[in-house]
């Protein structure tokens, strides 16, 4: 295994689905004060900067591709909270990824979150966040997704499962890794030990206007 050396400052990437509680994870970094890259890069006052590659996921593939250390293009971010997109034709889910997780390991230095949320507590938030559910997912080629499939929540259901199912068997006993269920008790305390780092914030964010969960864009 290639081990990059460490030129970034990520310590932590979330492999968790959007709509998993990826919003929460990230307000309770900033909170602690780290500087979070939340699916979309934004400055101090949370505007989304202006640059050719402003999502995270553009910037992990871009840094791939050039075969550069996969968190060169990051540099400056703590924490990585949701690093899938969807734009259109645009489709990238680097957490699916089985090559870029193999990058992201050879990175001795980073950990790992996963948000959990039962399969279909996350499903249907999808389905009532925006058109994510109903029309984007459906229409879109993701890993473990392919397009035309997704039109049910029983689809969707499978590749949520599917998604973190292989997430917990490539990982199995790695300590950098924690599944984090975001709704149990214990939550904060996990995830506070896994990073060695004082959690003064914890609780729901972007929860769906209608009473779902939580979850990220």
């Amino acid at each position: 295994m290639t081990v990059y050396p460490s030129q970034t400052q990520v310590k932590l990437i979330n492999l968790g689905l959007p709509k998993s509680g990826t919003t929460t994870l990230a307000r309770a970094l900033r909170e602690a004060g780290w500087r979070v890259a939340d699916h979309r890069l934004r400055d101090a006052d949370g505007r989304v900067l202006e640059l050719d590659r402003t999502y995270v996921a553009q910037r992990l593939y871009d840094a791939y591709f050039a075969n550069e250390p996969v968190l060169e293009r990051l540099a400056g971010y703590e924490a990585l909270t949701e690093i899938s997109m969807l734009n259109g034709p645009h489709s990238l889910w680097p957490q699916s990824d089985y090559p870029m997780l193999k990058a992201f390991r050879a990175c001795p230095d980073l950990r790992f979150t996963a948000t959990w949320r039962p399969a279909p507590d996350i499903v249907d938030s999808m389905m009532r966040w925006n058109n994510l559910g109903h029309t984007r997912l459906p229409k879109g080629t993701l890993p473990g997704l392919p397009h035309g499939y997704g039109t049910s929540h029983d689809h969707l259901i499978r590749w949520v499962r599917g998604h973190y199912d292989m997430l917990v068997d490539l990982f199995a006993d790695d300590p950098r890794f924690l599944l984090l269920d975001i709704g149990a008790p214990d939550a904060r305390d996990l995830l506070s030990r896994h990073l060695g780092l004082d959690l003064p914030w914890w609780g729901r964010e972007n929860a769906n206007p209608s009473g779902g969960g939580d979850g990220g864009n």
